[in-house]
């Protein structure tokens, strides 16, 4: 885990990079369709699951979860993030929040991936989040061969993705020893999360204008809901989190990062919040 120095030194090299996200010029709007379209300079696509990823439907693109890699620049062992763009679990917007940032982050010394993860209506819960989990424990099952600290693994995810990185911030397991899959013997817990104004509760005090139907299906219930509403997932074993929104975003209403915020610093979790005015989603 990041040491305080370290961590400081990350967050004010990071606010630089929100201030060019917030003030880009309004959202980019993904296309939905059968292949996700990977984003620009990316050195290598590593397949999480050579022999299948469990419950696909298919062998198309689609049903293929995987990691496009952005190496480091620098000598040395270096951090990694898992890079997790958003598109309401209906599509990704791979370039804008996963190619910018990850190229960002690797011309800064920090080893970045972009993670495709499968979508619906084709997949519903709990298949993202096990394609998530599945990513943070294939880095650090290879870190040596990735040049990466495993200790150092963190997560960044925007809008759906943002819920994405903070459900696995908070359910996440030590890995199974007696695992056949050596990655499966590993810990797929975030050493870190950065939240980008994501849907991090399912409060109906909050306004909303979807019930997450990307990740649940059409008809969701206030059960299932509920068990998505990362807000109620927190504990004080949660991984220590940076999250920022923007009061201007109407798509997802900054109480969701306020919300989040709040649990965190209930639990006795490490968590720092920065709320924009402007920027759109």
């Amino acid at each position: 885990m990041y040491s305080d120095r370290l961590m400081k030194r990350f967050l004010v090299a990071l606010a630089g990079l929100v201030s060019l996200t917030l003030t880009g010029g309004g959202a980019q709007v993904a296309k939905p369709g059968p292949v996700t379209k990977p984003p620009v300079g990316l050195a290598h696509s590593i397949v999480l699951w050579p022999a299948g990823a469990p419950g696909a439907v298919g062998n198309e693109d689609r049903d293929i979860p995987k990691l496009w890699e952005y190496p480091a620049v620098g000598e040395g062992v270096h951090s990694a993030v898992i890079v997790m763009p958003g598109g309401g679990y209906r599509t990704l917007v791979t370039e804008k929040e996963g190619g910018v940032p990850a190229r960002w982050l690797a011309a800064h010394g920090v080893t970045a991936f972009v993670l495709q993860y499968r979508l619906g209506s084709r997949y519903h819960f709990p298949a993202p989040i096990e394609d998530g989990a599945r990513a943070v424990r294939y880095v650090r099952s290879h870190a040596a061969e990735l040049g990466v600290a495993k200790d150092k693994i963190g997560v960044w995810g925007f809008s759906a993705g943002g819920h994405l990185c903070g459900y696995l911030a908070s359910v996440n397991d030590r890995g199974n020893e007696h695992a056949l899959d050596p990655i499966e013997r590993v810990s797929d817990r975030p050493d870190f999360a950065i939240l980008s104004y994501g849907r991090l509760s399912m409060n109906e005090a909050i306004p909303r204008s979807t019930n997450m139907e990307g990740l649940l299906g059409d008809h969701p219930t206030a059960e299932e809901m509920k068990a998505v509403s990362v807000d109620r997932l927190v504990t004080k074993e949660t991984s220590p989190s940076f999250i920022y929104a923007t009061s201007a975003d109407q798509t997802v209403n900054s109480m969701n990062a306020t919300t989040y915020y709040d649990a965190m610093k209930r639990a006795g979790a490490p968590v720092e919040l920065h709320i924009f005015e402007r920027g759109p989603h």
